[in-house]
């Protein structure tokens, strides 16, 4: 078998040498920012998992009270409801044992989608900062690539940052309506049911949501929303006129409602369509490129060992992990 990249045998053209020389540094220069990210400026700004901490942290009694009028609250909880009960029976588990096992989590996914090219995907500063700070979009990469064969997991996509639902065109504009209407019908029947569970927290999310539209966003990858969404559908339905399923996840990408540089990490979901080629949708079995067993697998290994290391050495992690994360301390609870 073949070495992964980087590590193949070299070439014997000397311009591809060159330019492979080139490609190997950018590599090397990408792991270094990573461990200069996950070591140094976690050493020095203590904020590892900033953005999971709000999956932890939610307050049920007061579920966005943090978010009102501001991007940037640290804990600030900003998803739909049924997310928020999703993430709520976590809150049993100490914080550092949370996001030891999330960060494990991450790895697992882009270890799957990534395969072969895992290192070289690690070398990329969104992924780094994606690992940084613990958002949901590695979960959502995962979902989409799973949503071509299990559609009703579109309904995380849509729950959480919800404009990158517009990957479901993909299904509609290939009349394939009995995988768009699970996925709709899927999230539909979830709203519903917390709608008249908690109709008092999807009035407080609205609320949370447009008292946000004007706020500043900092940091945020231009263009702006309402130009980058119907270029994102545009790509959709291009990508399925044409068997491009790795259209989706960039579509979703484009789609999210802000794009923080580690945002793009969603786009990692291209990956396992592209191994299959340029239209990966004239293949058979395209649709598990990505193989769920696969990711149970990465996922029960990854998990499995987080968990022995915690076991073994308890207070190690422990400290490890609290001192990463010190700097989110005002709302520990």
């Amino acid at each position: 078998m073949d070495s992964p990249p980087p590590f193949e045998a070299l070439p014997a053209d000397r311009r591809a040498l060159r330019l492979r020389a080139v490609r190997d540094g950018l590599i090397i220069s990408g792991w270094l920012a990573t461990l200069f990210l996950l070591v140094v400026v976690t050493n020095l700004v203590h904020s590892f998992g900033y953005d999971t901490f709000a999956y932890w942290s939610l307050n049920l009694q007061d579920l966005y009270g943090r978010s009102i009028a501001n991007n940037f609250t640290l804990g600030a909880f900003r998803y739909t409801p049924p997310i928020a009960f999703l993430f709520a029976p976590f809150q049993l588990l100490p914080w550092w044992l949370f996001l030891w096992l999330w960060t494990a989590t991450s790895a697992a996914i882009i270890t799957w989608l990534s395969g072969r090219w895992t290192l070289v995907v690690l070398a990329l500063p969104p992924v780094a900062l994606e690992l940084y700070h613990g958002n949901v979009h590695l979960l959502i990469a995962a979902a989409i690539v799973l949503g071509f064969g299990y559609p009703w997991t579109w309904s995380f996509v849509i729950l959480t940052k919800i404009t990158p639902g517009v990957g479901l065109l993909w299904f509609a504009v290939r009349r394939e309506w009995r995988s768009f209407s699970i996925a709709l019908g899927a999230t539909g029947v979830i709203v519903l049911v917390t709608a008249i569970v908690a109709p008092d927290y999807w009035a407080e999310f609205f609320r949370s949501l447009f008292s946000n539209l004007d706020q500043p966003q900092y940091f945020s990858l231009p263009p702006p929303a309402p130009i980058r969404i119907p270029l994102a559908i545009v790509l959709v339905i291009w990508g399925a006129r044409t068997d491009r399923p790795w259209t989706v996840p960039i579509a979703a990408t484009l789609a999210l409602p802000i794009i923080w540089p580690h945002g793009l990490t969603v786009a990692l979901a291209a990956i396992p369509f592209l191994r299959r080629g340029d239209r990966a949708a004239t293949t058979a079995g395209w649709e598990n490129a990505a193989s769920p067993r696969r990711l149970g697998l990465s996922v029960a290994v990854f998990i499995g060992g987080a968990l022995i290391l915690a076991l073994l050495f308890t207070n190690n992690v422990r400290e490890l992990v609290d001192s990463a994360s010190a700097g989110l301390r005002p709302y520990a609870r």
